[in-house]
C-alpha cells in the first residue's frame, strides 16, 4: 500500500509529502498521526537544517481535513489543530511548497510553516463560512499571528477564494512562481536556510515564535543570544567573511 505520508531526508533538508492526490491530500487521523510522528523524528534529528512541507500532483496542495472523518467523529479538530501546533513549534524553519490549490485546514498548515512557496494558477480559500464552520480559536489564532485580523476577515467571515498576484499581496505567499520554475525555486530556498547557522536560525525563530504570541520570555531570549555568542558557528562565521569564502556551519 502507498503511504499517504511520505519522508526523506537528504543533505540537511527533510521533505514531508502529502501523498493522497486523488482526495487532494486531505488529511484524516492517519495522516495527522504520521504527521506527527515525522515532526517528532525532525525535531530529535540534529542533521535536519530544514523540513519542506508539499503535496503530490498538481493540483491540489491540501484540502484540509478529512470532512467525512470530522463529521463522523472518526477525528476531533483536536486533533487538526495538535498537528498545527507541533508544525509551528518545530525546531528548525518550515518551507511550505503549494504545489496546487489548498483548501480548509489546508490553508492553516501552510500558515503553520515560516516560509511558503506557491505555483502561478494555484487559489487558496477556506470555505467553513459556507459549511456552516466556525473555525478553530487556535487556528484563528494562527491566522491571524501570520496574516493579520483584516485579512482574517476576509479568508475565514468572508470566505473569500485569493489567486495569482493577491496571495503575494496579503502576506500568505513569499513567493510565486510559475510551474517548471517551481521544484527548482523550492530546491534553492530550502538549500539557502540549510546553509545559515543552524543555532542562530533556530534561535531567532524560537524568539519569532514568542514574539508573534506577545509573549517573549527576555531570559529565555537572552540565553540563546548568549548560546549563538559561545559557538563555534560564529567564529566559522567570522573567519569565512574574513576570509572570503562560504561558512561551514555545524550547528554547535
Amino acid at each position: 500500500m502507498t503511504e499517504t505520508v511520505q519522508y526523506s531526508c537528504s543533505e540537511h533538508v527533510a521533505t514531508l509529502l502529502l501523498n493522497h492526490p486523488d482526495r487532494h491530500n486531505s488529511l484524516g487521523r492517519e495522516q495527522l498521526d504520521a504527521i506527527e510522528a515525522r515532526l517528532e523524528e525532525v525535531d530529535n534529528d540534529p542533521s535536519v537544517r530544514v523540513l519542506v512541507v508539499t503535496g503530490a500532483g498538481e493540483k491540489t496542495f491540501c484540502a484540509g481535513a478529512a470532512l467525512q472523518e470530522l463529521g463522523s467523529g472518526e477525528m476531533s479538530d483536536d486533533a487538526f489543530q495538535h498537528m498545527t501546533t507541533r508544525l509551528a513549534a518545530l525546531r528548525v524553519p518550515t518551507l511550505c511548497a503549494l504545489n496546487g490549490n489548498v483548501f480548509g485546514g489546508g490553508v492553516e498548515l501552510a500558515v503553520s510553516c515560516d516560509f511558503r512557496i506557491g505555483v502561478q494558477g494555484m487559489r487558496m480559500r477556506v470555505p467553513a463560512a459556507q459549511l456552516g464552520i466556525c473555525y478553530p480559536a487556535p487556528g484563528i489564532e494562527r491566522f491571524v499571528q501570520c496574516l493579520g485580523v483584516r485579512v482574517t476577515r476576509r479568508i475565514l467571515m468572508a470566505a473569500e477564494s485569493f489567486e495569482g498576484r493577491a496571495l503575494l499581496d496579503i502576506g500568505f505567499l513569499d513567493q510565486l512562481v510559475a510551474r517548471n520554475d517551481f521544484g527548482k525555486s523550492v530546491t534553492d530556498r530550502a538549500r539557502q536556510l540549510a546553509e545559515l547557522a543552524p543555532m542562530a536560525v533556530q534561535s531567532m525563530k524560537a524568539v519569532l515564535g514568542q514574539a508573534a504570541a506577545g509573549c517573549i520570555d527576555t531570559d529565555v531570549a537572552r540565553e540563546l543570544s548568549a548560546q549563538c555568542m559561545a559557538s563555534q558557528d560564529l567564529q566559522e562565521g567570522l573567519e569565512a567573511q574574513r576570509g572570503k569564502r562560504p561558512p561551514q556551519f555545524v550547528g554547535r
